[in-house]
């Protein structure tokens, strides 16, 4: 599967001058939203993702998701599984479950995001979960960034990814763009001004 043909088909792989989530700069940006808008590419991909986590052995009980970005990806995985599916969101910028959802004691979980950077979003929601007495096997997503290892495909893991080193994460594929500080960025020393397409602040 080639994702990243996948992501630019879709007009997903975006490229200009973005302001990311963690308050970096990067002259790429992946739109996973414009991947899942299509429900038939959807759940081929979650199909793929869902049997590459069968096939290392990993056994969980149910998915959950940091909305809003990891929403679409995390309910699609969890179809495939044929999982429960749950999401966390952000009650006055803190990580909460609500909506009536529940933990059990022992039961585990995958956490899953579109995309994964440095994890910080899939930890919030890990942590809830385990607060409230689950256990999270592993993490997963459509899509890696280049700053976690990955479990199925051959990775290093970068001083920034936040997720438990003894925590498996499973991605598709894996995309690694130059990050770069607000006051070393090179686009901004070219007069670029920076825009923010994804998820948080908008």
């Amino acid at each position: 599967m080639n994702l990243e043909q996948i992501y630019r088909e879709a007009g997903a792989y975006l490229e200009g001058h973005f302001l990311l989530s963690s308050g970096n700069h990067s002259q790429f940006y992946l739109q996973s939203a414009k991947v899942l808008e299509n429900p038939e590419l959807a759940g081929k991909l979650s199909d793929e993702l869902a049997s590459v986590i069968v096939k290392s052995g990993v056994e969980f009980d149910s998915v959950c998701s940091p909305a809003l970005g990891g929403v679409l990806a995390g309910y699609e995985l969890a179809r495939a599984a044929k999982k429960r599916f749950i999401f966390t969101e952000r009650v006055n910028k803190i990580m909460s479950l609500r909506r009536g959802f529940e933990v059990k004691k022992g039961e585990r979980f995958i956490i899953c995001e579109d995309i994964i950077t440095t994890g910080g979003s899939a930890l919030e929601s890990a942590r809830i979960i385990e607060e409230l007495g689950g256990v999270v096997v592993g993490f997963a997503a459509l899509a890696n960034r280049g700053f976690c290892s990955l479990a199925n495909i051959n990775s290093d893991r970068k001083p920034e990814c936040k997720l438990p080193f003894n925590k498996p994460l499973f991605a598709l594929g894996n995309f690694e763009f130059e990050i770069y500080e607000p006051s070393d960025c090179p686009l901004c020393k070219n007069g670029s001004e920076a825009i923010k397409p994804g998820s948080r602040g908008n």
